[in-house]
């Protein structure tokens, strides 16, 4: 008898539980602290790395990014990490990016005449991400490459290519503008 007492009684509380008085809690952003984009001559020789470290955030200590001397009219293959390594061992942040790549697009505008930068991977719904790439370089020069990456970006609205994000939306997760020096 005391457990169809008990019963109506506990409805009662988990219903009065989940008013819709209660905070929604958002998803929290990802904390990126590092973005390396590795660059490998497709006829050989060292890996060049554009990195980016900023261990103590935004408005701490100047973050360090490194200019790449890249070879004139060549062909690198290109793959972009990027970690949080506020903890220990470093979170790779790429794997949670390939885990929901439907919902990231990588872009890479570059300012240095004649590189061509192209992706080289795409999401469950052949729509690009931008976590592999193709980069071709032209004649010797330099510039500057910015390499943005969006969350929940409209992949297929009109406009949206590699080189130019302003017709994606979504919310940028990280902007990085490396020096370059192509020789």
């Amino acid at each position: 008898m005391h457990r169809l007492l008990f019963l109506p009684v506990a409805l009662l509380f988990l219903l009065s539980s989940c008013s819709k008085d209660d905070p929604i809690i958002p998803n929290e952003e990802e904390v990126i602290t590092t973005l390396i984009y590795s660059l490998t001559p497709d006829s050989g020789g060292a890996v060049v790395e554009l990195k980016f470290v900023d261990l103590d955030g935004e408005g701490g200590d100047a973050p360090v990014i490194t200019t790449a001397d890249l070879n004139s009219n060549t062909s690198y293959t290109g793959s972009v990490r990027l970690l949080n390594e506020q903890l220990s061992p470093a979170e790779n942040i790429t794997a949670e990016i390939q885990e929901e790549d439907e919902d990231h697009q990588f872009f890479y505008q570059s300012t240095v005449a004649g590189m061509i930068i192209s992706y080289d991977d795409v999401d469950g719904n052949n729509q690009p991400v931008g976590i592999s790439t193709m980069l071709q370089t032209g004649d010797a020069g330099s510039g500057m490459l910015t390499i943005t990456l969006r969350h929940e970006p409209n992949k297929s609205a009109s406009g949206v290519v590699i080189s130019d994000p302003s017709n994606a939306g979504g919310e940028t997760d990280i902007e990085i503008r490396f020096p370059i020096n192509v020789q």
